[in-house]
């Protein structure tokens, strides 16, 4: 597919937003030490940045549900660029909390809103393909612009990578004030139905899986840093390599998680989350030989991210009368497993059960993932059955 202008804005905005959800968690230690807390404490930043998409997400969806929609974008590129500042300029632990609170609640409307503009301003048939086109700057994030935003936080500071990303802040907003029409929002929203439809079972439950199967991820890559640094007592550039080989897997997981999804859903998750459970059970056991500590963190990206399309398809089917909404939750949802795992991680580490638990703990939650997965499934073939 041909990228158009307003998809490359589009992807721009969604590589800042990886990078600054993300970059954290490889800047963990350098935050700590320069403003004097321990790293769980310093982990409660990632927590408190999924908790603000959490809630983020269904406020700005809601309240601002009939506004133009690059009115919205810009809106959401705005504050993404306050919080990116606010944290730059951090002079104390407080400030940069409050700095990543504001940067979190843009995250669920610009993908949200954003997946929505993509698919309006190209054919039915490039629908597909310009949502993909959107999400390949989250990948990007993943694969160079995370490892490169840790790099310079370890190497130069972690002020100035909060800058850097301040900055992609401002040149999306151009971008999107240049390449997209205003976008008035013709159809206004229900929002009483929109809420009613969240409320239902299966929806609830769908959303629920999410937090959960993300939990499992961020347990794990949340002290990712902390574990090579300590256990495979690795160097700072290896350790950037292996943030850009997770980010590759992350990548490789997402295609063969969107590609497998369509051919079965549930079976797709429970291939993953089987996959995840073994790979953080291995690495438990060997993180601290570097030779096989970098193959399990690839296959471990893959199987991470290929529950993610499988568990969007999941929600917004559940949810097909209010698509919108259910695709925001879902993120924030995705973002609540983030918090989850963070402090789960967090806990595993104050107890002193030392950092291979972690991984231990990580485990255990992808195999919770995986009895909800086959009972959701039972109950589906049930309903089918009796249908």
């Amino acid at each position: 597919m041909k990228i158009n202008l307003p998809l490359l804005a589009l992807a721009i905005g969604a590589f800042g937003i990886g990078v600054t959800e993300f970059s954290p968690m490889g800047m963990l230690p350098t935050i700590a030490d320069d403003l004097g807390v321990s790293i769980p404490t310093a982990g409660i930043l990632i927590s408190a940045y999924a908790f603000g998409v959490l809630v983020g997400a269904p406020i700005m969806t809601l309240a601002f549900a009939n506004m133009p929609r690059r009115r919205l974008l810009l809106l959401s590129m705005a504050i993404f660029t306050l919080g990116n500042l606010i944290s730059a300029l951090a002079d104390s632990y407080t400030t940069l909390l409050i700095g990543r609170i504001i940067t979190s609640f843009n995250h669920g409307a610009f993908f949200g809103v954003g997946a929505v503009v993509a698919t309006s301003i190209v054919p039915p048939n490039k629908r597909a393909g310009a949502v993909a086109a959107m999400f390949s700057g989250l990948t990007l994030a993943t694969i160079g612009g995370v490892p490169l935003a840790s790099y310079i936080g370890s190497t130069i500071g972690w002020r100035v990578a909060f800058f850097g990303i301040a900055i992609i802040g401002v040149i999306t907003m151009l971008a999107l004030r240049f390449s997209l029409p205003p976008l008035a929002n013709t159809e206004k929203a229900n929002i009483r139905h929109e809420l009613s439809v969240l409320t239902r079972g299966p929806v609830l439950a769908a959303l629920l899986l999410t937090v959960v199967g993300a939990s499992s991820m961020f347990t794990v890559f949340t002290y990712i840093v902390p574990i090579l640094q300590q256990e495979t007592l690795a160097s700072t550039t290896f350790v950037t390599a292996m943030l850009v080989l997770y980010g590759v897997g992350l990548a490789v997981g997402n295609v063969l998680g969107g590609r497998f999804a369509d051919q079965s859903l549930y079976g797709t998750l429970i291939v993953s989350l089987v996959s995840v459970t073994v790979l953080l059970l291995l690495f438990s056991v060997t993180m601290t030989s570097a030779w096989i500590t970098a193959p399990l963190i690839f296959f471990w990206g893959v199987g991470s991210f290929a529950v993610v399309p499988p568990l969007q398809s999941l929600v917004v089917q559940e949810a097909s009368e209010a698509p919108n909404l259910a695709s925001a939750m879902n993120i924030g949802a995705f973002n609540l497993g983030n918090a989850v795992g963070a402090a789960l991680g967090g806990a595993v580490i104050s107890a002193g059960l030392g950092l291979p638990a972690v991984s231990i703990a990580g485990a255990a939650t992808a195999i919770l993932g995986l009895m909800m997965t086959v009972f959701l499934n039972r109950r589906r073939q049930a309903t089918q059955a009796l249908a």
